[in-house]
């Protein structure tokens, strides 16, 4: 299958999947229900499929500059610092105020963590040129985070710890027109970006020392890549909650179906994947008769291709394949 008809089967995939999801869930799609359809169902879609978009994204770049297959934006802290921003909110604010601005002031709380976490990111990107360096970095500066929030949580009460684990099971239900403008925003940013960048991803998977030979900077395609990817995780962290697996299996998928690794081509292939990931997982989560946490299902779809990834191909499944091609 040529790259063109892989690329548009894709396409019609996510428009398939987008339309399956605009039906799912509990209420019908009559004529009376047109408030559900346009207040509830519709933002839910369509922050499904910019988060997923935006954390793919993120993920291919993160795993190109890192040259690790298990790389995503969370490893590198952005999503703890988020949890953070969100822990503070909710153990000094708790529930003094109503839900709907307790719920605003957690997401401003938490995309300030986010762009504190990946501003620091950044100011330690360009001092430090080893990826593997900045790459231990980001893992820890998420331990601390996490430990920070765990710190937040034991002293915060019984009600705020309820609103706080709302956000952080992760949900692309209740998220308004400002903010799907601002993931699509970021994600627009960090598209250009990752286009502009596209020549020096591809080098960067041949390391540092390469990339210096054909005359590129790799501290420079590090921090273009990270501002991007940054800017994505936060916004969608803040919105949506922390949510893993996508931004670390939607390269590895969208690699496999058009057999490339050159960025030009792994970039659309992989926004793709990763909404239409999203859209699977938002689907499953409201299959239920109570809908499930999204971070939930999606663990169920990434976990299993994760190990796919880790382990190594039984010797059965070779020699069945080698018997195969033979007959």
């Amino acid at each position: 299958m040529k790259p063109s008809s892989q690329t548009a089967f894709m396409i019609i995939v996510v428009l398939l999947l987008m339309a399956a999801d605009l039906c799912a869930g509990g209420a019908g799609l009559g004529l009376p229900d047109k408030v559900i359809f346009v207040k509830l169902r519709l933002p839910r879609m369509l922050t499904a499929v910019l988060a997923g978009a935006s954390l793919a994204l993120a993920g291919l770049q993160m795993q190109s500059i890192f040259r690790n297959p298990l790389a995503d934006p969370h490893i590198m802290g952005v999503s703890a610092g988020a949890g953070t921003g969100a822990a503070v909110a909710t153990l000094i604010v708790g529930t003094s105020l109503p839900a709907a601005l307790s719920g605003l002031t957690i997401v401003s709380a938490a995309f300030i963590g986010a762009l504190l976490s990946s501003l620091l990111v950044m100011m330690v990107s360009s001092r430090i040129h080893s990826a593997t360096t900045l790459l231990i970095f980001g893992v820890m500066m998420g331990f601390v985070f996490s430990a920070i929030t765990s710190i937040l949580e034991y002293s915060a009460n019984a009600e705020s710890l309820k609103v706080f684990y709302s956000w952080s099971a992760g949900s692309f239900i209740g998220n308004g027109p400002t903010g799907i403008i601002i993931i699509a925003a970021a994600l627009l940013v960090g598209l250009a970006l990752a286009f502009l960048n596209n020549r020096g991803l591809d080098l960067s998977l041949f390391g540092d020392d390469y990339t210096a030979m054909a005359g590129a900077s790799p501290s420079r395609i590090r921090n273009i890549s990270m501002v991007g990817s940054c800017l994505m995780a936060g916004a969608v962290t803040a919105f949506c909650g922390p949510l893993g697996f996508v931004g670390i299996v939607s390269p590895h998928i969208a690699r496999s179906l058009i057999r490339s690794s050159v960025h030009l081509k792994t970039i659309p292939a992989t926004i793709l994947v990763g909404a239409g990931l999203s859209l699977i997982a938002d689907i499953l989560s409201q299959v239920f008769p109570t809908p499930l946490p999204v971070g939930s299902t999606m663990a169920i779809i990434g976990i299993p291709i994760i190990l796919f990834i880790l382990l190594p191909v039984p010797e059965f499944c070779r020699r069945a394949g080698k018997t195969d091609s033979r007959s």
